[in-house]
């Protein structure tokens, strides 16, 4: 399972420095709202950390990140502005058990191809510990295409959205709200709120 299409790993490969380096701060009052229900020093994965803004901002709050892109360019782009490693890691590669108390997955899961997402979140559900939180976000739409740079958008409704969530997952809750994205064109957002269950075993 690739995770993203050629044409989308093109455009982070070819514009990761301008990606990275573009005037975006860290989207604070969700970032607050997610480690407001964690404890001080939580371990936290961080999928897709582009140019590692948000991951800068849980840093500096005392909170045990890890990093990740799937784009090896990007990657490089977020160790600049962190000073520390940032491991590449593809969806399908997303291999650890019950080790995360939460991930941090702002705009980077709605890269993956709808066919492939249950089994990414799966995936997700195991590197969480029992009782550990996943925020992921979406560009809300009715069928999966491409924006005006090529880029694969899985852009799923709210109610396609909430079902990829019924297989482990619990204290589901899905936001919107408008917004703006890299692309400059207004934006239905769909915010994932869910939580892997205090008993579960993966």
């Amino acid at each position: 399972m690739p995770p993203l299409s050629d044409e989308t790993n093109a455009f982070y490969r070819d514009n990761a420095a301008t990606y990275a380096n573009r005037q975006r701060k860290a989207p604070a009052a969700r970032l607050d709202r997610f480690l407001a229900r964690l404890e001080p020093g939580a371990r936290i994965l961080e999928l897709g950390c582009g140019g590692g803004q948000d991951s800068a901002y849980m840093l500096a709050r005392g909170f045990d990140v890890t990093p990740t892109d799937g784009s090896p360019e990007l990657a490089a782009e977020a160790e600049r502005l962190l000073g520390r490693p940032v491991e590449v890691v593809r969806f399908d590669q997303i291999g650890w058990h019950d080790v995360f108390d939460a991930v941090w997955a702002e705009a980077c899961l709605l890269h993956v191809p709808r066919s492939d997402l249950s089994g990414v979140l799966t995936r997700i559900l195991r590197a969480l510990r029992g009782g550990g939180i996943l925020h992921a976000s979406f560009k809300a739409g009715n069928a999966e295409g491409h924006d005006r740079f090529g880029r694969y958008y899985n852009y799923p409704s709210r109610d396609w959205l909430m079902r990829q969530f019924t297989n482990g997952w619990a204290n589901i809750e899905i936001g919107e709200a408008d917004g703006g994205g890299y692309d400059g064109e207004p934006t239905r957002w769909l915010h994932v709120s869910a939580a892997k269950p205090i008993s579960a075993e993966q």
